[in-house]
Parts: C-alpha cells; sequence; structure tokens
C-alpha cells in the first residue's frame, strides 16, 4: 500500500515538472515581432498610432515588440531576433544593398512579414521587395469613406469579418501598378462604385481591385492590408483585430 502511494506522490511530482517545463517552453516562445516604419518619401502622420496600435496589441497578447526607423539595424543578427516583420508605412528607398542582404536572408529562414499600407509604396527598384509584398503602389483617390468587398473569410486576419459581405470605412484605397492575383490570394477588393471624391483622372481604376491579401514566399508568409493612412483605421476594433490576427499569421503562431 505504501509503495501504492510513493508511487503515485512520484508520478504526481512528475506529472508537475513536466508542466512547469511546458509553461516554461511557451514562455521562452513569446511573438518577437520588430515594426519599422523608415520614410524617405511621404510620412504618414498615423505612423504614432499605429505603432500605439501594434505595441497595445503586444501587451495583450504577450508579444515582445520593438520598433524602429534605422536602417542601419538590418543586419543578419539583429534580424535573427524577430519572428515577424512589420513594414509599417515606409516610403520610398529605405534600405541599402547590404541591410536588403540581411531582410532576404530573414524572409529566406522561414519568418512572416506584414505589410501595412504604404509598405507598397516602398523600394520600388527592388523588385524582390515588389514580389514579397505583391504589387507596388500606382496612385489613389482622396481619402474618403468607401466600402470593400469581402471575398474571403478562410484567413484568420479576416476573422473580424466573419458574417460580413462588405465593410465600409474611411481610408485612402491604393491601387497598384499590377493586379495582384495571380500570385496572391486575395481577401477583399475595393468597390470602385463606392468612391464618391474622384481624382482628375481615372488611373485610380483597376476593374478587379485587390485590397488584402495573402501568399507564402521563399519559406516567408506574407500578409498585405491596404487599411493604415489616418489614426482612425489604428484606432479601428476591426482592423486592430485584423492586424493581430496577420501578425500572429505571419508569425506562425495560427495557420490557415
Amino acid at each position: 500500500m505504501k509503495n501504492g502511494i510513493m508511487l503515485i506522490l512520484l508520478f504526481l511530482v512528475s506529472l508537475s515538472g513536466f508542466t512547469q517545463s511546458e509553461n516554461k517552453g511557451a514562455e521562452q516562445k513569446k511573438l518577437s515581432v520588430l515594426v519599422f516604419s523608415k520614410t524617405v518619401g511621404y510620412r504618414h502622420t498615423s505612423i504614432p498610432s499605429g505603432i500605439k496600435a501594434i505595441t497595445s496589441l503586444g501587451q495583450q497578447k504577450g508579444w515582445i515588440v520593438t520598433t524602429t526607423e534605422d536602417p542601419t539595424l538590418f543586419t543578419d543578427g539583429f534580424l535573427s531576433r524577430f519572428d515577424v516583420c512589420v513594414f509599417l508605412n515606409p516610403t520610398l528607398n529605405v534600405l541599402d544593398e547590404d541591410q536588403e542582404k540581411a531582410f532576404t536572408s530573414f524572409i529566406r529562414s522561414g519568418k512572416g512579414f506584414v505589410g501595412i499600407h504604404a509598405a507598397a509604396d516602398c523600394e520600388y527598384d527592388w523588385k524582390w521587395y515588389g514580389d514579397l509584398v505583391g504589387a507596388f503602389f500606382k496612385t489613389h483617390p482622396p481619402y474618403q469613406l468607401a466600402t470593400i468587398n469581402i471575398e474571403s473569410t478562410n484567413h484568420p486576419a479576416m476573422k473580424p469579418f466573419i458574417g460580413m459581405k462588405t465593410f465600409t470605412v474611411e481610408d485612402e484605397f491604393y491601387s497598384y501598378k499590377e493586379n495582384p492575383r495571380g500570385k496572391v490570394t486575395v481577401l477583399a477588393t475595393l468597390d470602385e462604385s463606392t468612391i464618391k471624391k474622384l481624382p482628375k483622372d481615372d488611373t485610380w481604376k483597376m476593374g478587379d481591385h485587390p485590397v488584402i491579401w495573402y501568399h507564402e514566399f521563399e519559406g516567408s508568409r506574407s500578409f498585405y492590408t491596404v487599411f493604415g493612412h489616418g489614426d482612425a483605421s489604428f484606432e479601428n476594433e476591426k482592423i486592430q483585430q485584423h492586424l493581430f490576427y496577420a501578425i500572429e499569421w505571419a508569425g506562425k503562431r495560427i495557420d490557415l
């Protein structure tokens, strides 16, 4: 009888140790997120709001969030600390050749990428980056209230829009130099008929007008969303959750 009790106690102690070890391992696996927002061209005044939103999500969800506008940090050693790199409204040529190489290695090592809004208005001379994002920015109608069509909710980042066929919000809806459909999986498109404040010409029209998409690229998960021109985008609860799930997916914490 005593031997039986001893065996039970030993089992419970070993189980407790295993659980503690598991928890310790889980603590060591916090998602590490780098937010990069260097600008050389147009600077979005919403960048601080975007940083605040992502940092707040990190605090709520247990991420380790690092923010920078210093491209000299883009080295193999520095980038290896992160699971996901978020390009938050960077513009034009923000990385030199060595920094591009380090970032390429980061992506090819299987780390994640999330491009927000002006991430498409960046590094035009670097075709590889355009392929990573999915498309380069071309032009846009004025900032306004407009509607996107929810094409698919079969991605974690679209969870906030489940049950919705459309989502109407105020933002600056980009057009792109090429339609990424076929290279990426499109999740939402702009309903061009809801654009009321019109530019001088029709060069913004795409017909089929993707604005949110994802794909797997050279071992990495890449996600792009058009949201993020104004502060209101980052204060919108649905868009915050949209970004949360995009980052979690890119960091391989959740799957499709």
